[in-house]
């Protein structure tokens, strides 16, 4: 014996029910059946208000339910017992009771009666009174309207050694089918009275029912005349077999094919669930193999071996090196076209041709993609395209220094500043600029300048790197966490372990990210504030084409044609201008400028290659220390129990529905087996 709780009854209280189980019974006579019932009232009294006459028990008064959804279940083993289910649920009736039944009561039983009738596998057993207008029994509309083609409903007659003399013969009109006909029949019984069971009586028992019955039947005028395939309980079981077998011949194809449905689809759900995790080695296990996996994906991810796990495809925000070197190429780009504050003068830039990526009409090779975890502040540009001049609204006279955006829990380690000035090409002039600085800052030197000059116009000169660095390294730890955020969504379903992960990890993260952004300020310092200093032999190259290029300008302004067509420069010409060249100011306004523009390209280049290598790749992306290292095996064999239970124990809700699952899986698998055989 056990008890079944309602679909709609509260977890605690169901889990109490199927927690009682009653076994190896060897008979189930009276007295053990009541006996059994008063353990059963402790769980559930409703169960047994049916049955209190039998027990002694006050009737329910007041508001109190009479009736309840649980069922309690009896198995009845043997070789000769057939498989067989009956169940009992209460007589419809349209009248309450003062202190016994209400109107709810009334409401519920009808409802608990119609949600068994319409179960196209079950047959309907109509069990009226013989003694009653059957006329008047709401049972058989009640049949009709869920079975239409009358396939499951038989009608079983009781009492008949009640029915008044005289009206019997109305009786055995319906039992052979003249009056009320039903497709399956009508059979009667006779039961023993509820005198013969309060006193205990030996007709009362299973045997001295059988006996009874039989007797009745086979002695009492005019049910002796009845056919005997229509009276008595062995014939009602006899057609009862008779009709499961029908209605199982036509069903098992269905049955069969739904039992398999139904189990595929609640194994589906208990692997949604993952593995359980009730103890300390399976919340080990767990999280190693999350932690196996993750690192398994980063390696592809910093490989760019994309074909190596479908995440890629599904998921394009962790196509990590991609994401990454374009970005680089961005604060390169950035760097060569706004790193400085005063465009060189253009007779120098003539020898670096270039073409403003930025100006260029052709679209970004990589189109804009949504973030995989709408609960995350990643980018909506996953693989990064340089940002628009035109911010918020502002004019192309500012630039954005980021392409992606900030989440809110790393707010506080971010810059604040996000935009800079963009080169200006009119107005003053470098060599204007260099002019004002150089007459407010010599001393007595001749044809020269002092060696401190150099240092102030530099850093003056380079005042965009501070923005476009650090607005690089924050794009590059954005893009990282939202490859760890994004990643850990992928593999781990369960929201309340992500969560749990994703908070234990975060103070190891920022101080990563934090000692990526501190490094660039130490590059910013070196390279802006010490002393400009480069073994580079193409510093001395570049300062060298660019004094001959202003000697070949002013060539070629002095130049002839000889009678070949060709140009020439007369010597006497070239003296004289060697003479009456420029001034001593601007001889070194000259020479400063070409020594600023030949060191910048040298230094830009470096802090490029420095800044990409140092605080980007090797703290942030494949150093030993990255961030996306600290998930790991490693971290995961130093939890604490009491890390581990936070991160990944299971709630209640989880927990409930995994045992559910299991237990339906579980009768599935039983009902496919005897399917099968």
């Amino acid at each position: 014996m056990s008890i079944i709780p309602a679909e709609n009854a509260p977890s605690d209280y169901a889990e109490k029910l199927r927690a009682w189980r009653k076994s190896n019974l060897v008979s189930l006579a009276l007295q053990t059946f009541a006996d059994t019932l008063k353990e059963v009232e402790s769980h559930c009294p409703l169960l047994v208000t049916g049955l209190l006459p039998l027990m002694d028990k006050p009737t329910v008064g007041g508001n109190k339910k009479t009736f309840s959804d649980d069922v309690l279940k009896i198995e009845i083993c043997g070789s000769d017992q057939e498989h067989l289910s009956v169940i009992d649920v209460p007589g419809i009736f349209k009248k309450s009771t003062p202190g016994v039944t209400t109107k709810a009561d009334m409401t519920m039983v009808r409802n608990m009666v119609t949600t068994y009738m319409r179960n196209p596998r079950s047959v309907i057993l109509a069990v009226i009174p013989a003694n009653v207008d059957i006329a008047t029994q709401e049972i058989l509309e009640m049949a009709e309207e869920v079975d239409v083609k009358g396939e499951r409903t038989l009608g079983v007659l009781t009492k008949p050694d009640l029915v008044d003399k005289g009206a019997e013969p109305a009786v055995i009109t319906i039992i052979e089918g003249n009056s009320h006909p039903l497709n399956l029949g009508w059979c009667i019984v006779r039961n023993p009275g509820q005198q013969a069971l309060s006193s205990s009586q030996s007709n009362a028992s299973t045997e001295g029912r059988h006996v009874t019955e039989k007797a009745f039947f086979k002695s009492e005028e005019p049910w002796s005349n009845v056919s005997k395939d229509r009276v008595g309980i062995e014939a009602l079981r006899i057609r009862l077999v008779e009709i499961l077998a029908e209605m199982i011949r036509r069903e098992f194809p269905r049955v069969k094919a739904e039992i398999s449905a139904k189990l595929k689809l609640c194994k589906i759900q208990l692997d949604a669930l993952g593995p359980s995790r009730a103890t300390r080695d399976q919340q080990y296990k767990f999280l190693l193999e999350l932690a196996t996996k993750y690192q398994a994906i980063t390696s592809l991810a910093l490989k760019a071996h994309y074909g190596g796990d479908d995440v890629f495809d599904t998921n394009p925000t962790l196509r990590l090196a991609t994401a990454v070197v374009n970005r680089n190429t961005i604060f390169s780009d950035d760097l060569w076209q706004r790193g400085h504050t005063m465009p060189f003068d253009k007779v120098k830039d003539a020898m670096e041709i270039n073409s403003d990526p930025m100006s260029s009409s052709t679209p970004s090779p990589f189109a804009a993609l949504g973030s995989f975890d709408k609960a995350s502040n990643s980018s909506a540009n996953p693989l990064v395209r340089a940002p628009s001049n035109t911010v918020g609204g502002l004019s192309h006279d500012s630039k954005s220094v980021r392409c992606e955006n900030n989440h809110a829990e790393l707010e506080d380690i971010m810059q604040d500043v996000s935009l800079i000035p963009l080169p200006k090409v009119s107005g003053v002039g470098i060599k204007q600029w260099l002019e004002v600085v150089y007459k407010t800052s010599r001393g007595f030197e001749l044809g020269t300048f002092d060696a401190s000059l150099l240092p102030i116009i530099w850093k003056k000169q380079s005042a965009n790197w501070e923005a476009l660095a650090l607005g690089y390294v924050d794009d590059i730890v954005s893009l990282m966490h939202s490859f760890t955020v994004d990643l850990l969504a992928t593999i781990c379903k369960d929201p309340r372990a992500r969560q749990g992960l994703h908070s234990i990890l975060l103070d190891q993260l920022i101080e990563r990210y934090k000692k990526s952004i501190d490094h660039t300020k130490f590059l910013l310092a070196v390279e802006r504030s010490g002393t400009p200093l480069t073994t580079n032999h193409y510093f001395a190259h570049n300062l060298e084409k660019s004094r001959s290029a202003r000697m070949k300008a002013t060539m070629e302004k002095m130049a002839t044609l000889d009678q070949n067509e060709r140009k020439v420069v007369k010597l006497d010409a070239i003296l004289n201008q060697r003479v009456t060249t420029a001034s001593n100011l601007k001889h070194t306004v000259d020479d400063l400028h070409d020594i600023l523009h030949s060191y910048y390209k040298v230094a830009r280049k470096r802090f490029v290659d420095v800044v990409c290598m140092q605080a980007g790749d090797h703290y942030l992306v494949t150093g030993p220390d990255a961030p996306i290292r600290v998930f790991s095996p490693t971290f995961v064999s130093e939890l604490t129990n009491e890390q581990l239970e936070a991160i990944a124990g299971e709630d209640l809700v989880s927990k409930r529905k995994r045992e559910d699952l299991k237990r339906k899986i579980e009768n599935l698998e039983v009902g496919k087996k005897i399917a099968l055989t």
